[in-house]
């Protein structure tokens, strides 16, 4: 049977992408080729500038952005890393604890080895991850993941500057081009799209399929993830938002480090040092019942007995209050006001207990609930 006339280039593109999509196989085009009879080199031959690699194409690839990428990057398999310093500032308010020293010696290390932390919310897993870099002198770029989080906002994609479309890096690209730690943070509120990142995982690079170049790891690079739940989803309604992650992709990471809130030690030097910084010189003893009040917070907490938490991240912020409006009362009052009327009313009361000085009748305090032995939910944890 004889091919029929071939369909000029601009009907054979809209053809193609009516059927397919942006992106098709060379399978896709001998099926195309037999249902309109026509040849199939022909028609590959037309399809040139927007090969990808053997036996692909995608359309996005335009010959004028082509031309473009050709001129705007010479080099044969990465494109130029932006020339700036990501290595974070040491903190002195940092206090070491938990896993730290195992996530500081992955990092130093060098080794490819994806890492996943867990832990409940304000317990320092970023910051010590943050830290641990600031100590080696590595280079960390930090993505914060939503459910939104899709493959231009993590590889890259054109963008329009200046009338013309150029290809931008996204901030994995920069990692591994880099060398540097990439911080996957809150990776649990992600969707399926951040499967993206498999073949990063296995440490073996990405193809930028948009303009047909491979990028090749350097070394140093690593992914480190951080998480409130292990990627199963939140079954108690505390991590609104968190969804339950591909099997797959979960199998990738080779350690996972849960990460506990520290003991009361450490947490009372942790608050210290904020106050140091802050210039308080009369919160020694402030900060150490703020730590053994949340510690019974805690522990009441991980008996059933409330539904809250007081984190450390919001211990600090009551210091901070503190040097602000210079009463303990309301830097504890302001800080603990996004709990419901009940839960706040119950912590004022239970900090009064802790604090002879502390004077609740400044602050609007609500009947607290007792259980049916006539205690508060507290009552065993203070004892």
């Amino acid at each position: 049977m004889p091919r029929k006339p071939m369909m000029n280039k601009k009907e054979l593109i809209s053809e193609l992408q009516s059927l397919f999509g942006t992106e098709f196989t060379s399978a896709d085009i001998r099926g195309f080729c037999a249902s309109k009879q026509l040849n199939y080199q022909t028609v590959t031959r037309h399809l040139e500038p927007f090969k990808t690699q053997r036996g692909r194409w995608n359309l996005e690839v335009t010959p004028e952005k082509v031309e473009q990428i050709e001129r705007t990057y010479q080099a044969p398999a990465a494109l130029p890393a932006v020339e700036q310093n990501l290595i974070p500032d040491k903190d002195d308010t940092f206090v070491k604890f938990g896993n730290f020293d195992d996530v500081k010696k992955i990092i130093q290390s060098r080794l490819f080895y994806p890492t996943f932390i867990t832990g409940l919310s304000g317990n320092g897993k970023t910051f010590s991850v943050e830290q641990a870099c600031a100590q080696l002198g590595r280079e960390l770029i930090r993505v914060n993941i939503t459910i939104e989080t899709d493959e231009d906002d993590l590889i890259g994609g054109f963008r329009l500057v200046d009338g013309a479309t150029v290809w931008h890096n996204g901030p994995v690209i920069e990692a591994l081009q880099r060398g540097a730690i990439l911080l996957l943070d809150e990776i649990d509120l992600a969707s399926n799209k951040i499967l993206c990142l498999q073949s990063i995982l296995e440490g073996k690079g990405v193809f930028l399929k948009k303009i047909g170049k491979f990028i090749k790891p350097a070394n140093g690079f690593n992914v480190i993830a951080t998480a409130n739940t292990k990627g199963k989803g939140s079954d108690d309604g505390r991590f609104i938002g968190t969804n339950v992650l591909n099997e797959a992709f979960l199998e990738r990471f080779c350690v996972t480090f849960e990460q506990p809130y520290p003991s009361t030690q450490v947490e009372v030097k942790i608050l210290q040092g904020v106050a140091k910084q802050l210039g308080l010189t009369d919160a020694d003893d402030f900060c150490k019942r703020l730590a053994d009040w949340g510690d019974v917070i805690r522990k009441t907490f991980y008996d059933g007995g409330i539904d809250e938490i007081i984190s450390t991240r919001r211990l600090v912020h009551i210091i901070r209050a503190y040097s602000i409006f210079g009463k303990k009362e309301k830097a504890i009052q302001v800080c603990v006001n996004r709990f419901d009327d009940e839960t706040k009313a119950a912590f004022l009361d239970l900090y009064d207990k802790f604090d002879a000085d502390f004077n609740a009748n400044t602050v609007v305090v609500e009947e607290t609930e007792t259980t049916e032995d006539g205690k508060t939910p507290w009552g065993s944890a203070i004892n």
